[in-house]
């Protein structure tokens, strides 16, 4: 098996990223690999972080606010859930003029038969 002359590249993420990274990861219905693939990075190093996060091994900066990165992806999330609401209300409607419309052709029907029945007496 031939030597690796050239040893892998190993990054160093600052304590800043890691958290934003984390903060991400905690918003409502984001899941860790989506975070993770958004920022190029492994799951597993990612839940790695959130695990030094809770135990106070990663620690935000207290002078820098990490709101702009959080609400911008909470807009998105709440822009996507209405969306998908929507999307709800709009396939319910389709549904029940559907129906409505085969209650009309079954109607329309019934007045056929009934006409044709009348025809022959």
């Amino acid at each position: 098996m031939p030597k690796c002359l050239n040893p892998k590249k190993t990054w160093q993420y600052s304590d800043e990223f890691k958290v934003k990274a984390v903060m991400l990861s905690l918003i409502e219905d984001v899941r860790v690999k989506e975070v993770a693939a958004t920022l190029d990075i492994h799951p597993f190093m990612l839940s790695r972080w959130r695990k030094e996060y809770r135990e106070g091994k990663i620690v935000a900066d207290k002078r820098k606010k990490l709101t702009g990165v959080v609400s911008k992806h909470e807009k998105e999330l709440s822009k996507v859930k209405r969306l998908e609401a929507e999307n709800r209300k709009l396939k319910q409607e389709v549904d029940l003029l559907k129906k409505w419309q085969r209650f009309l052709a079954e109607e329309h029907q019934q007045d056929i038969d009934s006409s044709r029945d009348s025809d022959k007496n």
